[in-house]
C-alpha cells in the first residue's frame, strides 16, 4: 500500500474534524414553540396552548368557548379581554448549550403586556405588540428542565388608571360606542383589535410570534442592509451596511459573497459599510413594467478558522423617489421608479384575521397572487393593523408589488409621556431595520387620518379641549410625526421616502383635489352619488370605496340559516358601518330592481360595488398626470362580514375583483 493510500483516511478524518471545528462556535437558534400550557389567572387548571397563538384560539381549541366568528359570539366573548392569562413552557437544556458564551431568549412578538419569568425569576416586562424582545439568560438557565412563564395582563385593566388620570380625553376612533374606558390610544397594539367600521372587537393576548433560544460566541451579525445609491442600465452603485456585535475587541474576518476582509472590531455593536458595483444590473421593476429581479447576498463572520455566524439576504437594484412638490396644478404626489414616473394602482391591505397566528403561508401567497393577477403594483399596509411578517414583504419583493407602509398609528391621538415616546422610538428602530432592505418598500407614512381629523373632524369641540390643551396636543403630534419618527427613519435609511400623514389634503373642497394625497369619502360617508368619483379626482387617491356583502356561502359558515336575512340581530351586528346597509340598499335601487331575496341582495350589493370601483378607477386613470395613483379601500377582510373588500375572509373574489382586474390593465 502506498504512503498516500495509508494517509488518505487520516487526511479525510482531519478534514472532517477541521470542518466540525470551523462551525463549533456558530450561532444557533432553538425553537421554544411546543409544550406550552395556559390558564386563566386565578385558576389552577391548565390546558394545552399553541405557540405562536393567542388566547382566543387556545380557548377555542380546548372547547372552552364557541367560534368567536359564529353569529353574535363577539358580544358573548368580550369578557376575555378583561382577564389575565398565564402561559407556561418547560424545556430541557443540555450542558453543551450552556457552554456557549451567550444564550438569549428572543420573543418575536408578545401581545401585549407580559411579565416573563425564567425559573421563577422575573427577567423582562414587555409592553408593545410591535416589538421584538431579546434578553441574555445564560445565568438564569440550568442544565436539565427549565420553566418559562409569561403572565399576560389585560390590556384593558392595565391602562385604565392611565386613561382616567390623563389630563384630557384622547380620541380612540376605532373603539365602539358603549366602551366606558377607551384604552387603545395608550396601548401599542393593533388598533383594529379594538374594533373598526369593518372589524369586530377582539382584544387578544398571547405569544403571537415565535419564541427562540439563541446562542452565539465571540461575534454575530445583527443586521444586513443593502441599498442602491445610483443605478442605470449599465452600472449600479450599491452599499451594504452590516451591524455586528462582538463579545470582545479583536481581529475578525468578514466574508461577503466569497470576498474576505479582516476588520478590527470593538467590543459591543458597530457597523461596517461595504460598497460595491454591479455591471449591467438587472433592475427591480413593479408588476407590469418588467421583472422583479432579486439578487442574493451571502455573509459570514469568522475568527481565525471558526465560523461564528452567517446570513443570506435578497435585495433588488432599484431607486424609488416620492415627488411631493409644487407644480403648475398645485402639489404633485407621485413616485419615480428607476427614474420613471409610475402610475400606482392597487389597494389598501388589512390584517387577514383578528387572530393573526392562524393566517397560513398559503393564504399570504394566494392574496399576493390575487393582487398581482389583478394588475396591481402597490399595496398600502394600513396603520391600524400590524407591521406584517417577513413573508408578506418577501412575496411583494418577488411579485413586483410596491408597499406603502404606514407606521401603526390611526384615527387616534396619543399620550406625550417620556415612557410612551421611548417605546415608540424602539418600535420604529426595530421595524425600519427589519424592513428597509426590501425593494418593495416605497414609502413610510407617519399615520392614518390623524392630521385631517384634527383639522376637520371637530375633535376640539367634541372633547372640549381648551386652547392650552390644543396647543399641547398639536405640539406632541408634531414631535412624534414630524420630528421623532422621520429623524429615526432617515438615520436608519437616508434614501427612504416619508410622508407624515395620509391624507395630506381633505376632500371637503374642490381646490383640495389639486394637492397631494387624498382620501375621498364623499361617496359613502358624504352620501354623494357615484358620478362624483368622476368629478373629484385628487393627485394620489389613497382611499375611496364602497361596501358590499360577501357571498351567501361565506356567511353560511358563520351564521345559522335563521339569521340569513338583512335585519336579523346577527346580521345587524356583522355590519360595523353606521350607515352601511341603508346606503347599500339605496344605491342598489338606483341601478337595479329591488332584490326579491337576501341572496339577490348580496349579488346586487357586489354588482353595485363593482360599478362604484370601476367608475372611480377609470376616472383616476383618465386624469393622468393630474392623478398618479389609485389605491381603493380595501383589498381583503379580517372576518366574514360586509365591508369594502373585493376579496372576502375565505379568499373568495367578489364581483368587484374582476372589475378591478379589467380596469387595472397592465402598464406598458
Amino acid at each position: 500500500m502506498t504512503l498516500k493510500a495509508l494517509l488518505l483516511p487520516f487526511i479525510f478524518t482531519l478534514f472532517i474534524a477541521c470542518s466540525m471545528e470551523d462551525k463549533a462556535h456558530i450561532s444557533t437558534k432553538i425553537e421554544l414553540n411546543t409544550k406550552w400550557n395556559f390558564s386563566q389567572e386565578g385558576s389552577n387548571k391548565f390546558y394545552p396552548a399553541t405557540v405562536p397563538g393567542v388566547v382566543h384560539l387556545d380557548l377555542l381549541e380546548n372547547q372552552l368557548i364557541e367560534d368567536p366568528y359564529w353569529e353574535n359570539n363577539e358580544e358573548k366573548l368580550q369578557w376575555v379581554e378583561n382577564e389575565n392569562w398565564i402561559y407556561i413552557c418547560r424545556f430541557q437544556i443540555d450542558k453543551k448549550t450552556l457552554e456557549n458564551q451567550h444564550v438569549e431568549l428572543k420573543f418575536m412578538g408578545l401581545d401585549t403586556y407580559a411579565r416573563i419569568f425564567l425559573n421563577g425569576k422575573e427577567i423582562l416586562f414587555a409592553d408593545n405588540m410591535f416589538r421584538e424582545w431579546d434578553i441574555e439568560v445564560k445565568e438564569n438557565l440550568k442544565e436539565g428542565e427549565n420553566e418559562l412563564k409569561i403572565v399576560f395582563q389585560s390590556p384593558i385593566t392595565y391602562n385604565q388608571e392611565k386613561v382616567e388620570n390623563y389630563p384630557f380625553v384622547l380620541p380612540s376612533g376605532n373603539e365602539t360606542a358603549g366602551i366606558e374606558t377607551k384604552v387603545s390610544a395608550f396601548t401599542r397594539k393593533a388598533a383594529y383589535h379594538f374594533g373598526w367600521d369593518w372589524a369586530p372587537r377582539f382584544v387578544s393576548s398571547g405569544i403571537w410570534r415565535p419564541v427562540y433560544l439563541t446562542t452565539w460566541n465571540e461575534a454575530r451579525i445583527l443586521e444586513v442592509f443593502t441599498s442602491t445609491n445610483e443605478s442605470n442600465s449599465t452600472i449600479a452603485l450599491m452599499n451594504t451596511r452590516i451591524e455586528i456585535e462582538a463579545d470582545k475587541a479583536g481581529e475578525y474576518i468578514l466574508e461577503i459573497d466569497g470576498i474576505e476582509k479582516t476588520y478590527q472590531l470593538n467590543k459591543g455593536n458597530q457597523s461596517i459599510d461595504y460598497s460595491f458595483q454591479i455591471k449591467d444590473p438587472h433592475l427591480w421593476w413593479t408588476n407590469g413594467l418588467g421583472e422583479a429581479y432579486l439578487y442574493q447576498q451571502n455573509l459570514k463572520i469568522k475568527k481565525e478558522n471558526h465560523l461564528l455566524d452567517e446570513k443570506s439576504i435578497h435585495y433588488g437594484v432599484r431607486t424609488i423617489e416620492l415627488i411631493n412638490t409644487d407644480d403648475k396644478i398645485g402639489t404633485a404626489f407621485y413616485f419615480k421608479l428607476n427614474g420613471k414616473p409610475v402610475f400606482m394602482q392597487g389597494a389598501n391591505y388589512v390584517p387577514q384575521d383578528l387572530f393573526l397566528p392562524r393566517v397560513k403561508e398559503e393564504q399570504y401567497k394566494r392574496l399576493i397572487k390575487d393582487a398581482k393577477e389583478a394588475n396591481m403594483n402597490m399595496l398600502r399596509v394600513w396603520g391600524g393593523g400590524i407591521y406584517e411578517n417577513d413573508l408578506f414583504y418577501d412575496l411583494c419583493d418577488q411579485n413586483g408589488i410596491l408597499v406603502w407602509q404606514d407606521f401603526m398609528f390611526a384615527g387616534s391621538l396619543y399620550p406625550d409621556d417620556t415612557e410612551f415616546l421611548e417605546n415608540v422610538r424602539q418600535e420604529v428602530i426595530q421595524n425600519v431595520k427589519r424592513l428597509r432592505s426590501h425593494p418593495s418598500i416605497a414609502v413610510w407614512c407617519g399615520n392614518n387620518e390623524i392630521e385631517v381629523a384634527w383639522n376637520h373632524w371637530g375633535w376640539q369641540e367634541q372633547y372640549q379641549y381648551s386652547p392650552d390643551d390644543s396647543l399641547k396636543i398639536w405640539n406632541n403630534y408634531q414631535l412624534m410625526f414630524q420630528n421623532l419618527i422621520p429623524e429615526l427613519l432617515f438615520d436608519l435609511d437616508p434614501s427612504a421616502n416619508y410622508t407624515s400623514t395620509t391624507p395630506l389634503s381633505n376632500w371637503g373642497t374642490s381646490e383640495n383635489f389639486n394637492h397631494s394625497s387624498m382620501h375621498y369619502w364623499g361617496v359613502w360617508h358624504g352620501k354623494e352619488p357615484f358620478e362624483n368619483f368622476e368629478e373629484y379626482v385628487g393627485r394620489f387617491m389613497v382611499e375611496y370605496g364602497f361596501q358590499s356583502f360577501p357571498s351567501l356561502s361565506t356567511l353560511k359558515k358563520v351564521m345559522a340559516d335563521s339569521s340569513l336575512y338583512l335585519h336579523s340581530l346577527a346580521m345587524q351586528n356583522r355590519q360595523k358601518s353606521y350607515i352601511g346597509n341603508g346606503l347599500i340598499e339605496a344605491h342598489i335601487k338606483q341601478y337595479f330592481n329591488e332584490p326579491t331575496s337576501f341572496e339577490e341582495f348580496i349579488d346586487r350589493s357586489q354588482e353595485t360595488q363593482a360599478i362604484a370601483l370601476g367608475m372611480a378607477i377609470r376616472a383616476h386613470k383618465a386624469k393622468q398626470p393630474h392623478c398618479m395613483g389609485t389605491l381603493f379601500w380595501q383589498l381583503n377582510d379580517c372576518w366574514p362580514g360586509p365591508s369594502w373588500s373585493v376579496i372576502d375572509y375565505y379568499g373568495k373574489h367578489k364581483k368587484a375583483y374582476d372589475t378591478v382586474k379589467i380596469e387595472f390593465t397592465t402598464q406598458q
